[in-house]
């Protein structure tokens, strides 16, 4: 009987002072219970969850610089601009952007539809494999046909070339 309230005791003592009491018994180490003593969050966490602040920081401050027309050189850079530039000019050439949005946006709800219907076309039995081997056999046909042989290959450069300037335009 002594034994057990000693081994309480010691549990106790274990749960309060996180470490573990000295063996003395079989009979008094299997009733002892001890938990792990917590640790500090590692610092690369913190510094992970500090960089993102900065980094948050940082953009709203940009933001707020290019909302008052006080932007920094550093809030734009010079390859940014020149990404800009022409898509800026290009919109301000467009005549109907009303329109050139509406397909824009169809275009988005397209993608989004096909890649929807490949997916769920991808997960039928056997039709993956079979569209592999069918494009698989294409592939060597056109090469066949258009690649392997000297006049073939020149004859495709220029129907490349002819349908390129027929797009582009003769210039």
């Amino acid at each position: 009987m002594a034994t057990t309230v000693h081994s309480v005791s010691t549990t106790s003592t274990t749960l309060i002072d996180g470490k573990a009491p000295p063996r003395q018994a079989a009979a008094a180490s299997a009733q002892c219970v001890t938990l792990p003593s917590l640790t500090a969050p590692p610092l690369q966490q913190q510094n992970r969850v500090w960089k993102a602040t900065g980094y948050c920081r940082k953009l709203a401050r940009n933001v707020a610089a290019m909302a008052t027309g006080e932007a920094t050189p550093e809030a734009v850079s010079p390859d940014v601009q020149e990404l800009i530039k022409p898509l800026q000019e290009a919109w301000d050439k467009v005549e109907d952007k009303y329109a050139v949005s509406s397909l824009a946006v169809a275009g988005g709800v397209f993608l989004w539809g096909s890649t929807g219907m490949i997916s769920a076309i991808d997960r039928l039995p056997l039709v993956p494999g079979v569209l592999e081997l069918v494009g698989i056999g294409y592939t060597g046909w056109f090469a066949y046909k258009n690649l392997v042989f000297k006049p073939d290959r020149e004859a495709l450069f220029e129907k490349i070339k002819c349908t390129y300037k027929d797009i582009i335009g003769s210039s």
